[in-house]
């Protein structure tokens, strides 16, 4: 179908604009959109194509992406098992001495000691993020878990979204449940409260989300709720609480969301008074400040061949199965000392095992089917900016990238995944002329997951469709950023 400026020929039949706005079957108009846009700022800088139709998905397609989120979260509370057990050196399985020191090793790797005490203090002792965002390709073989992010951008924008294109049926989120769901996840750190004081602390780094996230404290706002967006130097200790300033006139936190990573806490001084507060139980705070959470290496232990017991013992066997069947074979990056006839435990070159990850620098291009990226705590770690696609690289690339990540592997490791490439789909969109044109993309979905008590619950799909030649999928300009719908 395709279409030009105000009038779109849909189902052989000219409709105006108007009727395009009002009728959901239609989609929404591109001015309908671009006012929209115009009126709220979501991403700084930021801009993105344009579709009249949120992203379908089939029943049985958002089906298993729920189970996806509950079984990412049975996994980090598994993962914290394993770490506690790995750090004080005792067995992981009931029935077998078995030891690994080594997980703890690497993901404390390169962090303070200050923040690895902190991770393992009693008063955070179970402490998992409370919203989730795996990120999801689709590919012909079905759903691929790239990542799963627990510091996630993108609420404000989705919880925007589905509100936009609530007239289309089978939102996934819609009539505003995923602003709500946001509120009640943190709400629940503080029962004692009737209605807690809750900032959400956005780092410069992170200044790209700030107005996402000044759209959602906004709405919250309006039904009375008590929670602002702050930078980090509107931040102070006060006595034994954590303030905030508003005019001049000094708040004590009762939650706070922090909307920044670890490693950028050198560069917010205000942090340091942060662990105390927690531990004290003066503050809550979400997410924990436990970097062994926030380390992409996790996917490499899920698949890792001396851990599969333990992960038979700790994981569901269907969530254990869904993980293990979606999360790409990975491998963590290190510089062992291997005995002579020792093989890595990681991809093969000329069909043969490797005894040291250089040979890949040599792999066919077939072999190099790899992304390489850099774990955690790191100011490359997200946005796709320590991101190498080894099968669309040059030789000499490839090389200096996997150089690269041997050189810094003793305070920040690398991961090697198996790429999946994501299938094409066709979906309409907005050219700048307004002309509708049915388009090939490459999809990743990130769902949010918000967690209260026990309960994972989905609440918004956020969908974002690249070009058919672009091979990393991310929110550039011309990618197109979608609500997802289940169909029928």
């Amino acid at each position: 179908m395709a279409g030009s400026g105000p009038v779109a020929q849909l189902n052989g039949t000219k409709k105006s604009r108007l009727m395009i706005d009002v009728e959901p079957e239609a989609g929404l108009s591109q001015q309908t959109l671009q006012d929209a846009f115009s009126q709220q700022t979501l991403f700084a800088e930021k801009t993105w194509q344009l579709s009249p139709h949120a992203f379908p998905l089939t029943e049985e397609q958002v089906s298993e992406i729920r189970q996806i989120g509950k079984a990412c979260h049975q996994f980090l509370v598994a993962l914290e098992k394993l770490y506690n057990k790995s750090k004080a050196n005792k067995k992981i399985l009931r029935n077998q001495d078995l030891t690994t020191p080594w997980v703890a090793e690497y993901l404390d790797r390169g962090k303070p000691d200050s923040l690895i005490r902190h991770a393992r203090h009693k008063k955070v002792s179970g402490k998992t993020p409370l919203i989730l965002r795996p990120d999801l390709l689709i590919t012909d073989d079905g759903f691929g878990l790239t990542e799963l992010d627990s510091v996630p951008g993108g609420i404000g924008l989705t919880a925007f979204l589905n509100r936009l294109y609530s007239n289309q049926k089978g939102i996934v989120g819609d009539n505003d449940h995923m602003v709500h769901a946001f509120y009640q996840s943190l709400r629940q750190l503080r029962p004692e409260i009737d209605l807690p004081f809750i900032a959400i602390v956005v780092s410069h780094e992170a200044e790209t989300y700030r107005p996402e996230m000044e759209w959602l404290a906004g709405e919250l706002q309006k039904h009375g709720y008590k929670v602002f967006v702050f930078y980090p130097e509107q931040i102070m200790p006060l006595g034994q609480t954590l303030c905030a300033d508003i005019e001049g006139d000094p708040h004590q936190i009762d939650i706070l969301y922090r909307f920044y990573e670890l490693f950028d806490l050198v560069n917010i001084p205000v942090t340091r008074h942060i662990p105390a507060l927690v531990e004290e139980e003066e503050l809550a705070l979400t997410p924990p400040m436990r970097p062994f959470q926030e380390e992409k290496l996790n996917l490499a232990l899920l698949h890792h061949h001396r851990l599969e017991d333990f992960w038979k013992e700790n994981l569901d066997r269907g969530n254990r199965q869904l993980l293990q069947r979606i999360v790409p074979n990975t491998w963590i990056m290190d510089n062992p000392e291997l005995p002579p006839g020792a093989v890595l435990d990681g991809p093969t070159v000329g069909d043969k095992p490797i005894h040291h990850w250089e040979q890949l620098i040599n792999a066919s291009q077939k072999e190099r089917n790899l992304i390489l990226k850099i774990s955690g705590y790191h100011e490359t770690a997200w946005g796709a900016r320590s991101v190498t696609l080894g099968s669309d690289s040059s030789r000499m690339q490839w090389g200096q990238a996997i150089q690269h990540a041997l050189r810094s592997a003793d305070k920040n490791l690398h991961i090697l995944q198996e790429f999946r490439k994501p299938k094409r789909v066709r979906h309409q969109h907005y050219t700048q002329s307004g002309e509708l044109r049915t388009l090939d993309s490459r999809v990743r979905l990130c769902p949010y997951f918000m967690i209260q008590g026990e309960e994972v619950e989905l609440t918004g799909i956020l969908a974002t469709l690249c070009p058919a030649d672009k091979k990393i999928i991310h929110g550039m300009k011309d990618a197109t950023l979608l609500p997802c719908q289940q169909t029928q």
